[in-house]
C-alpha cells in the first residue's frame, strides 16, 4: 500500500516537473488580444485621416497654382484646363517672389550657420567642462526658451537702430540667431554630455587640442542632435514672420512671409489667386524638400535623444 502510494507520487511528481515550459512567441508575432488590435486599428484610423486632412489641402494648393481665378472659382476641385507655369513666372518676376525668396535663402541660411556653430560650441562646454556658472549659464539659456518674441520687440527695434543695422539683412540675420541660439543648446546639451569620455582622452593621447578635439572628434559623433536642431531651426526661420514684420520695413529687404503678406494685401479685392497660390507652392517647397530629404536622420535623432 505504501510502496504503491510512493510510486504514485513519483509518478505524479514526474509529470508535474516534466512538463515544458511555455515557449515564446515567435519574433514577428506580438503578445496581446482583442485590445491592442483594436488601438492599433483606431491609430491607423487617426494618423489616415490626419494625413488626408495635410496632403489634400496641398494637392489642391497645387492643383489651382495651375489655373486661372476664374477657374478656381467655376470648378474648384477640378484639374487645370492646361498645365502652364505663368502663374510661377509672373510671380516670382512681377510680384518680387523672386527677390523675396533670395532674401530669405541668404537670412535663412546666414542665420542657420551661425547658430549652429555658436549654439554646438555652447552646448560642448557646458556639457564637457566644469567651472563656476556652468548651471547658470546653462539656466539662463533654458530662461530663453520661455521669453515671448512679441515681448522683445520694442527693446530690439531700438538696439538695431541705435547700431544702424534696422531694416537691413544683418540685422535680421543677428536678430535670428539671438532667438534660435537658446533652443539649440538646450537640444544638443545631452547629446554632448553623454559622448564617451575615452575617445575625447584617446584623442587628447594623440596630441589633438581642444579645437581639433571637438571639430574632427566631438562633433562627427554629435552628428544625430546636429541634424535634428538644424531641420527644427530650418522651418522655425524659414516661417518666422513677427520679427522681419516689426524689425524690416524695407520692401527691397523683404523676406517671404512678408512679400506673401504684401501681395495678399496688395492685390485687394481683385486678387490673381493663381498667381497668389503659386507663390504659397514656391514657399513651401523649399520646406518639403529639406524634410523629405532629412527624414531618415530626424526620426533617428529624436529616437536617440530621448533614450539619452
Amino acid at each position: 500500500m505504501t510502496a504503491s502510494a510512493s510510486t504514485d507520487s513519483d509518478t505524479s511528481q514526474h509529470a508535474v516537473t516534466s512538463d515544458p515550459p511555455p515557449s515564446p512567441p515567435p519574433p514577428g508575432q506580438k503578445r496581446g488580444g482583442a485590445g491592442d488590435r483594436a488601438v492599433t486599428s483606431v491609430s491607423h484610423v487617426v494618423l489616415g485621416l490626419w494625413a488626408l486632412l495635410v496632403i489634400i489641402p496641398l494637392l489642391w494648393t497645387l492643383l489651382s497654382s495651375f489655373k486661372t481665378s476664374s477657374e478656381i472659382f467655376s470648378s474648384p476641385f477640378s484639374l487645370p484646363a492646361t498645365w502652364s507655369f505663368d502663374n510661377y513666372v509672373s510671380a516670382w518676376t512681377s510680384e518680387g517672389i523672386g527677390r523675396y525668396f533670395l532674401n530669405t535663402v541668404v537670412v535663412v541660411g546666414t542665420a542657420l550657420v551661425l547658430v549652429m556653430l555658436l549654439g554646438s560650441m555652447c552646448a560642448y562646454v557646458l556639457a564637457r567642462f566644469s567651472f563656476p556658472g556652468n548651471r547658470l549659464i546653462y539656466y539662463l539659456m533654458l530662461v530663453g526658451l520661455t521669453f515671448p518674441i512679441f515681448l522683445a520687440i520694442v527693446p530690439l527695434f531700438f538696439v538695431l537702430k541705435g547700431f544702424g543695422i534696422l531694416n537691413t539683412l544683418p540685422g535680421l540675420i543677428i536678430t535670428y540667431v539671438a532667438f534660435a541660439l537658446p533652443f539649440t543648446v538646450f537640444f544638443l546639451y545631452p547629446f554632448f554630455r553623454v559622448l564617451p569620455q575615452d575617445v575625447a582622452e584617446a584623442a587628447e593621447i594623440d596630441g589633438a587640442g581642444e579645437w581639433r578635439k571637438f571639430f574632427q572628434v566631438m562633433l562627427p559623433m554629435a552628428k544625430p542632435g546636429i541634424a535634428s536642431v538644424a531641420i527644427f531651426n530650418f522651418l522655425g526661420l524659414w516661417n518666422q514672420f513677427l520679427l522681419p514684420v516689426a524689425l524690416n520695413t524695407n520692401r527691397d529687404n523683404y523676406v517671404l512671409s512678408q512679400g506673401m503678406a504684401a501681395f495678399a494685401s496688395r492685390a485687394g479685392y481683385n486678387t490673381d489667386y493663381g498667381r497668389l497660390f503659386a507663390a504659397v507652392v514656391i514657399t513651401i517647397v523649399p520646406v518639403l524638400i529639406v524634410y523629405v530629404i532629412f527624414q531618415r536622420q530626424l526620426q533617428g535623432s529624436v529616437s536617440q535623444g530621448a533614450s539619452k
